[in-house]
């Protein structure tokens, strides 16, 4: 009984640590991690097939990283590799070399083993990968019981397996939106300033000799129609390439952003951060990207004049608001979410993190978003 408890706790951490992880190679590795301990395999490996007779990914865990150099490319799905890709049914041997579909050792510097645990992950779809694990520690073999937490421990990862792949793809469908907004940009305030300055430029051309002081005006104006346009590259590329949040952490990042806006925009952006904020913290690129969108929101649609951000971080939760004094709206119209797909993002990646995104606004009276997440 008290082996089983210790068995259930363990599985508990290991699918509370998978679960925590939102892009998948950390995920796996995780994984293969938490596979190796639950049934004291000496290697544990998990598996994704790329479709095409090799792994997208394939996770070890148990060996050294000079072995795993030494090993060289992935494994293709062949031998009993493939074997537990094409059927969901569970083996378990207690020496692999025995077995009809053993290919042998390959590379040379591929240890050898004996006892084999080989369970697949069976999602919705279909298998998407597999868990082995060789070599049981203490025993000539895997039991009943170690197949039984494998199998169990398969069930939570084609969740999770899952769950990343939606998550990947909804940051590159974000990145996708992300590039059509910036060129939406680059035509609406950039491109129309630059023709500004070209018209300017020809009117100037066509009185500079019949009318000095006109031309010495217009001149003028293309000086500033071209320092705005300056500024408005320097916000964009700003954009496409903000601070370092890993180097040199969300606070500072995030105060520089807030500084090039007010300066491009001429707003009252003012930003508040709490001593304990400063630390790094898993997810604050994310983090930095919702307050980037929040940020935009209520400069280009709601026509705010003062905005205030606050970045505060206690009792293991960090908090962002971004408060406007703009135009407002329904957060429950659906066709303004229709309109706006960068709402959705930011609760995606909020959701992803393990979060809560709020939005508080009505028309007329500002908006505050509102992120907390799990630091």
């Amino acid at each position: 009984m008290e082996q089983q408890s210790a068995a259930l706790r363990a599985m508990n951490d290991a699918v509370l640590a998978i679960a925590a992880e939102a892009t998948i190679e950390p995920m796996l590795q995780q994984l293969a991690h938490s596979a190796r301990e639950l049934v004291d395999a000496k290697y544990a490996a998990i598996g994704v097939p790329d479709g095409e007779g090799a792994f997208a990914q394939f996770i070890t865990s148990g060996m050294s990283d000079e072995l795993i150099a030494a090993m060289g490319p992935l494994p293709r799905t062949h031998g009993l590799l493939g074997a537990m890709l094409t059927s969901p049914v569970p083996y378990r041997t207690t020496d692999i070399r025995r077995d009809p579909r053993f290919r042998g050792w390959w590379p040379s510097a591929h240890p050898q083993m004996r006892s084999f645990l080989g369970v697949p992950i069976v999602a919705g779809s279909g298998i998407v990968g597999a868990l082995y694990l060789t070599d049981k520690v203490g025993a000539d073999d895997f039991d009943e019981s170690d197949q039984q937490l494998i199998e169990m421990l398969a069930v939570h990862a084609a969740l999770a397996i899952e769950k990343t792949r939606l998550y990947e793809r909804s940051r590159e469908l974000s990145i996708v939106e992300e590039r059509n907004r910036l060129a939406r940009e680059l035509h609406d305030s950039v491109t129309q300033k630059l023709f500004g300055i070209t018209l300017t430029a020809e009117s100037a051309a066509t009185v500079v000799d019949r009318d000095p002081k006109e031309a010495r005006q217009q001149i003028q104006r293309v000086q500033q129609l071209a320092g705005e346009a300056m500024e408005e590259l320097r916000s964009l590329i700003f954009e496409l390439r903000p601070p370092e949040v890993e180097t040199e952490g969300l606070a500072t990042a995030l105060r520089k952003h807030v500084e090039v806006l007010a300066r491009v925009h001429g707003n009252a952006v003012q930003l508040h951060v709490d001593c304990d904020a400063d630390p790094r913290g898993a997810g604050d690129a994310e983090v930095m990207r919702i307050a980037q969108e929040a940020l935009q929101n209520a400069l280009r649609h709601a026509g705010a004049e003062r905005i205030d951000v606050s970045l505060e971080a206690d009792n293991g939760r960090l908090r962002l608001a971004v408060t406007d004094d703009g135009s407002g709206f329904d957060p429950a119209d659906a066709a303004l979410r229709a309109r706006r797909l960068g709402l959705t993002s930011m609760e995606e990646r909020a959701r992803a993190l393990g979060g809560r995104l709020s939005i508080a606004s009505r028309p007329g009276e500002g908006t505050t978003v509102t992120l907390e997440v799990p630091r």
